[in-house]
């Protein structure tokens, strides 16, 4: 975590870190829970991605997409690998607001705000890092995470390239939209 905010006088910051992680890990992890195992259950869901253009087999991305959000969700939890695991976070949520979310800014209407609203504060947590209350704490990632590009970057660095470049590779090499809606973009 960055060096101007772990000192004493700036403890609520780690109360505050923790919160968000019990807050968005348990909210993610059920996204994708409910992906692989309710409604229409991976099978449903493969069929979905397939539909909105995910190529070139809708399944591979449904186990991708619940599976990814299920173990950022739990690293988010409790705080390990957090970098990386806010990072999936964001991959996942650049994919949806591309393929799903684009129509609008209101959910009602497939909008935007709850995907941009779990990837604004994957970006934040992935950038400050999982606090004092974290497995990234007591097993030393903080500060041997800080010693290549300096604690108050890297974090950020890790969280915004892998995210972003993640969720791009993806889109670039995999998504396909329906002929419609193709020539509806035209």
């Amino acid at each position: 975590m960055n060096a101007a905010v772990s000192s004493s006088p700036f403890l609520q910051v780690d109360l505050v870190l923790l919160v968000l992680r019990l807050v968005v890990g348990p909210t993610i992890f059920w996204h994708g829970y409910n992906k692989m195992f309710r409604g229409g259950k991976i099978a449903g869901t493969a069929r979905w991605f397939a539909s909105m253009g995910m190529r070139p087999n809708g399944t591979v991305h449904a186990y991708a997409a619940s599976l990814t959000e299920m173990g950022c969700g739990v690293l988010l939890l409790f705080g390990f690998l957090t970098p990386l695991a806010a990072a999936g976070v964001i991959s996942v949520m650049l994919v949806a607001g591309w393929t799903v979310h684009k129509h609008a800014f209101l959910i009602t209407k497939e909008g935007l705000e709850y995907v941009l609203l779990l990837a604004t504060l994957c970006f934040a947590v992935g950038s400050l890092g999982a606090g004092k209350w974290s497995l990234d704490q007591l097993f030393g990632l903080s500060e041997y995470v800080g010693y290549f590009l300096g604690r108050e970057w890297l974090g950020m660095l890790i969280t915004v390239a892998v995210g972003v470049g993640a969720g791009t590779l993806l889109l670039l090499t995999c998504y396909r939209p329906p002929a419609k809606e193709a020539e509806s973009n035209s």
